[in-house]
């Protein structure tokens, strides 16, 4: 069995997530998410999502994509998770192109950066939301 597996926050879920989430499973037989935890999220990134940890679990867990939600709860947790989940890929979207490399000398797994889903972002969609006030109903272009 073929084991893939791909991290991130998944807030506010959109079809480039699914997009990817997609193109991962493709790549192997059984795909393993590791979700940013809230506490990760703000002690790490200084972010606050829009959705708990567990509504994002939950949404994950609907997905026929995804086999298997864990928490991600550090940056230094991804060698230990490939370990120990014996994974042979781990997959990333193509922003952080270079930034997982390392993972190829410390693990088995090979790195891929998947292409990202053009014109579609989860900070593209709450700059939308707050300059065209659509979250209120309105809007510049009325």
């Amino acid at each position: 069995m073929r084991r893939i597996i791909t991290y991130g926050t998944f807030d506010m879920l959109h079809y480039g997530h699914i997009n990817l989430l997609r193109r991962a499973k493709e790549r192997g037989d059984y795909l393993i998410v590791a979700l940013s935890t809230d506490e990760f999220n703000w002690d790490e990134k200084q972010k606050v999502t829009y959705f708990s940890y567990e509504k994002r679990k939950q949404l994950l867990e609907a997905i026929r994509y995804v086999d298997l939600v864990i928490p991600e709860e550090g940056w230094a947790q991804k060698t230990e998770d490939i370990k120990l989940y014996q994974v042979d890929e781990f997959v990333i979207g193509d922003d952080w192109r270079g930034q997982f490399d390392y993972l190829e000398d410390e693990t088995d797994a090979t790195v891929t950066y998947l292409e990202r889903t053009p014109k579609i972002s989860t900070t593209q969609i709450k700059e939308d939301l707050n300059e065209k006030d659509l979250a209120n109903g309105s809007s510049d272009e009325q």
